[in-house]
């Protein structure tokens, strides 16, 4: 079918398909590496240190790949909004594949000795840029073309592609774990990284039958024909949007280090520290994942309705309350309470607070900065928070000698800064996308009136 011939209905299912099965398929490679940095990696690529640094070497690992995400954000960013969004995630996809495939054949410690770790980190930096790229991609193209009255529910169909990634990973380190049995250290983890290639072939085919963004062509238009000489996205979102991208930065705050305290550091605490089965922490991070799935969509309807910031506080206020509960229930060891913690955390505070991010970011970044805005913002906050929470999490255990207080102080602190930041962003629920482009113009114009007389004003 031609794209011409689409109707709305249709482009919009289009888009929302393109960016929640992408976002799936992305998360799924990334969850993969996650799993075997907490379960496998320490003693496969670090096995010349002790058991205790070569974990938390290998968590590090897991880290390095969000020291790229920043480049990612800048670069996907940059062709997102003067190429085109579809192209930009087509682009990220075909990196973040290659480089999980390549992991999945990479030759461990014993067999290259120094270059296995070095080209492990190599690959994790490839998924860290394609990442960087991927999700401000995903949040926009389901948002920019959302009726208005409904961005909320739209753009958080892509959020449940963390999850539904974690879900689907989890459930693939699970089953290769049980095929391969007192294998799955030589070949077994393997599996799951080699299997992203079929996935992938879905989500391609998926993304190419996609459409442009109406917002973005409609900008790409009006530029071509002022025939303007344009600066660069990330130049006039640092000239004219300063504001907003400080609280697109804080605002991840609350759910960035605390998802991955326990989605990574706790299948890495309760086999460690704790000395239960690993099939404890993978049991529960599935059902924690598919509890995460079914109540993004509902808490982004909810922001339609009560808008983004009171969702989001509300999601803040839970974890704060909820945070020493759930790291006792983790600490019992128990299977039935590790689960119970990791479903009050993930289908709760974190689903509240990831929900309605897309549609509030889309609404504070004009079209023409979109992709650069969201993209920076919140792969920004990924290298200060989520990239070595959990090796920091696992020194702060040892530090407080095995306590869990300084991990849960920590998650109390990041979330109230979030809350603080997500309080000054604007409710601009009821307006055009197309209202928005004007209304960010006008005050960029005065900001830049503003700068050429005595006083600068930052925005």
């Amino acid at each position: 079918m031609a794209t011409a011939t689409l109707t709305p209905a249709q482009v919009r299912r289009r888009s929302l398909q393109s960016g929640t099965i992408g976002a799936i398929v992305e998360w799924y490679e990334y969850t993969v590496y996650g799993i075997a940095a907490a379960l496998v990696f320490g003693h496969l690529f670090f096995p010349q240190l002790s058991p205790g640094v070569g974990q938390i070497v290998s968590l590090a690992s897991f880290g390095v790949g969000f020291l790229a995400r920043p480049i990612g954000a800048f670069v996907a960013g940059h062709l997102g909004d003067r190429v085109g969004r579809k192209s930009t995630l087509i682009l990220t996809f075909s990196i973040m594949t290659v480089a999980t495939a390549a992991i999945g054949l990479l030759p461990t410690y014993d067999q290259i000795g120094v270059a296995a770790p070095l080209l492990l980190c190599l690959l994790r930096l490839a998924q860290g840029f394609a990442v960087g790229g991927e999700w401000g991609g995903a949040a926009i193209v389901a948002v920019e073309n959302a009726p208005r009255g409904r961005r909320g529910y739209f753009g958080s169909w892509p959020q449940i592609g963390v999850s539904a990634g974690l879900l689907l990973g989890t459930a693939a380190v699970a089953f290769s774990s049980w095929i391969s049995g007192d294998a799955f250290d030589n070949w077994g983890w393997r599996l799951p990284f080699l299997l992203s290639i079929l996935l992938a072939s879905v989500g391609f085919i998926i993304r190419l039958r996609a459409t442009e963004s109406p917002a973005f062509l409609a900008q790409k238009a009006l530029m071509d024909e002022e025939n303007e000489q344009r600066k660069a996205p990330a130049t006039i979102l640092f000239q004219h949007h300063r504001r907003p991208l400080l609280v697109a930065v804080f605002a991840r705050f609350a759910e960035a280090g605390n998802y991955y305290l326990f989605t990574t550091f706790i299948l890495s605490y309760v086999t460690t520290d704790l000395g239960v089965p690993k099939s404890h922490g993978l049991i529960a991070s599935m059902i924690g994942a598919a509890s995460n799935i079914i109540m993004i969509p509902v808490f982004g309807a909810l922001s339609d309705r009560i808008g983004r910031v009171r969702t989001f506080l509300l999601g803040g206020t839970l974890i704060v309350l909820t945070v020493w509960p759930v790291f006792a229930l983790v600490g019992t060891g128990q299977l039935w309470g590790i689960v119970v913690g990791m479903v009050i955390f993930l289908a709760l505070g974190h689903a509240l607070v990831y929900a309605p991010l897309p549609a509030l970011y889309c609404e504070m970044f004009p079209t023409q900065v979109r992709y650069s805005g969201i993209s920076i913002g919140y792969q920004a906050a990924s290298v200060f928070l989520a990239s070595f929470t959990p090796a920091l999490a696992g020194a702060l255990v040892i530090w407080a000698d095995g306590s869990l207080w300084m991990v849960i102080l920590f998650a109390i602190v990041t979330t109230l800064v979030a809350m603080v930041a997500v309080s000054f962003a604007p409710d601009r629920r009821d307006r055009d996308l197309d209202d928005l482009d004007d209304l960010d113009g006008a005050a960029a114009g005065k900001e830049s009136s503003a700068a050429s007389g005595s006083t600068t004003t930052d925005h």
